[in-house]
């Protein structure tokens, strides 16, 4: 299953922790952050997997 938002495509990224050391930034490590994907019913009765935003979008519009 693949992780990005069916509604709205956001898919992951790559976040880089910077600590500083002596006065200087030291690039520790990179770490990768996923979207917070739930499964929803969307209007046509499929289930698919949709960010919270989007669920939260979809809960005004109603």
């Amino acid at each position: 299953m693949s992780r990005r938002c069916t509604i709205c495509g956001k898919k992951s990224m790559v976040a880089v922790t910077r600590k500083k050391l002596r006065g200087n930034y030291n690039p520790t490590s990179k770490k990768r952050k996923y979207p917070n994907l739930q499964w929803v019913h969307i209007a046509n009765g499929k289930r698919v997997k949709a960010c919270a935003k989007c669920i939260k979008t979809m809960g005004k519009t109603k």
